[in-house]
């Protein structure tokens, strides 16, 4: 049977795609995994003043101290985007908020809405 030369089956199509795929993922990765951690480190924060600090500590203040470390973070939160309030042994502290992401010429608007309702711990 003669071997048919100009068939090879070389196609550098599909390559070439998986390729931008990928590179698009990692755009997105690398826009999203940062803004994520600095949310994650938030919530950390506002649990860690949930446990430690919400039975000396004013709401106001712990509001202001929630309002500080997003500005660290460099999250962008008003003062009506965060809600503390303390009822009877529980305290409970809400913050919502948006962080735009520009990915190639669009603009993808990340909300955020994280909730903790924790029991006050008078030690």
């Amino acid at each position: 049977m003669p071997r048919r030369r100009s068939e090879r089956g070389e196609g550098n199509l599909g390559c070439i795609l998986w390729l931008l795929a990928l590179g698009l993922v990692c755009l997105i990765a690398w826009k999203a995994v940062p803004v994520k951690i600095q949310s994650s480190e938030l919530y950390d924060y506002m649990d860690e003043l949930a446990k430690f600090h919400s039975a000396r500590t004013p709401p106001d203040e712990l509001s202001k101290m929630i309002m500080d470390r997003s500005r660290q973070l460099g999250i962008p939160l008003q003062k009506s985007d965060v809600r503390v309030e303390r009822n009877g042994d529980r305290i409970y502290i809400e913050v919502e908020y948006t962080v735009p992401l520009d990915l190639l010429g669009f603009t993808y608007q990340w909300h955020f809405h994280q909730k903790l309702d924790k029991p006050i711990f008078i030690v």
